[in-house]
């Protein structure tokens, strides 16, 4: 089965910029979107073979989820169930007989960390509701989760440690994930492999320099190591500031 999560900052425009002929030459059982920056009724999508489901924010034009895929899932929920946190269309989960899927536009920190409080408290709540639902079957989550984990993860580690997306907060809170049981599945298969990016800034010529950060993810529980087949990333797609990120799952 493959999946495919892919940050298309604004999905009107990512349309444009070649979205359908990607998806297209791909064929994914599972297309996760985020950041499609629009509200119910802005776009006509036809995705022949594909369900759709969609999570808007409250504000127009702000963050966004998607889901499109060739399975239809035995539920959907949208959100985490916390007030709080789900006026912004970040979450969708899609429940299927041996796991569930989810995909997530995890809060930008923001300039000077304006953001990073509720960020932190963002990631409690995103991180005990995926123990939540792994106890009951094993998860994929995907999408944009604003970090980079690592080192090797970004470009310039050494300047952006007290920058959004870099922070020894942010950071730990990734391992908390990850040491509650779930995997990085890039780095599953490419533990060592450097200049591998999945986001660049517009400015200074940094796509074409790969000057970039490795936000965008594939984790899945350690329940599902066996079926593990390949995770890559699609760096020659353009279309948006993020490339897409894929996973190779066995059935």
């Amino acid at each position: 089965m493959k999946f495919i999560s892919w940050n298309v900052n604004g999905l009107r425009a990512c349309v444009k910029k070649g979205f359908l002929d990607f998806v297209e030459a791909e064929q994914p059982d599972f297309l996760c979107v985020q950041e499609t920056k629009l509200q119910e009724g802005q776009i006509d999508l036809q995705l022949d073979g594909y369900y759709q489901y969609w999570n808007y924010a409250v504000k127009k034009g702000y963050s966004g989820t998607a889901i499109f895929t060739k399975h239809e899932p035995l539920q959907v929920t949208y959100g985490l169930n916390i007030a709080e946190h789900d006026q912004e269309g970040r979450v969708i989960t899609l429940e299927y007989n041996d796991f569930y899927l989810v995909t997530v536009y995890t809060p930008n920190s923001q300039n000077e960390l304006a953001r990073l409080d509720y960020r932190l408290t963002w990631e409690e709540a995103f991180r005990n509701y995926l123990i939540g639902l792994d106890v009951l079957k094993p998860v994929i989550v995907c999408g944009d989760l604003n970090v980079a984990h690592q080192q090797i993860d970004l470009k310039n580690p050494k300047t952006n440690t007290k920058n959004a997306g870099f922070t020894i907060e942010e950071r730990n809170e990734m391992t908390k994930l990850l040491n509650s049981g779930f995997i990085d599945t890039f780095r599953y298969f490419y533990p060592t492999k450097e200049n591998c990016y999945s986001w660049w800034s517009y400015r200074a010529g940094a796509r074409a320099k790969n000057v970039g950060w490795r936000i965008d993810y594939f984790i899945t529980s350690k329940a599902l190591e066996s079926r593990l087949e390949d995770a890559r990333i699609y760096p020659d797609v353009l279309g948006s500031d993020h490339c897409p990120v894929g996973l190779q799952l066995k059935k």
